[in-house]
């Protein structure tokens, strides 16, 4: 057995607003989430001595900037899509 290292991106919304929207990107390590970016904080939260340190790299750095900016580009123009998909279908 081995260890496993991944990470999970999700849009999290109940409407098509922006503000209603939420990014989250969870990094996992042997299935224990360690560091979460979630764009209502709009910061990287550690959750394990490993990811507190790693969090802190993270929002000194240019990363976080980059996630920010990933609510817009993957979510906002993703869920109008998947909105308008689920209502055709109801």
């Amino acid at each position: 057995d081995g260890f496993e290292e991944f990470y999970l991106t999700r849009c999290v919304f109940n409407s098509t607003d922006p503000k209603d929207i939420r990014y989250i990107r969870s990094y996992y390590y042997d299935k224990m989430e360690y560091i979460r970016f979630d764009s209502s904080v709009g910061k990287h939260v550690g959750y394990t001595e490993y990811g507190v340190k790693n969090a802190e790299r993270f929002n000194n750095g240019p990363q976080v900037v980059q996630e920010r900016a990933e609510k817009e580009r993957y979510c906002v123009h993703n869920v109008g899509i998947d909105y308008q998909a689920a209502l055709t279908k109801s």
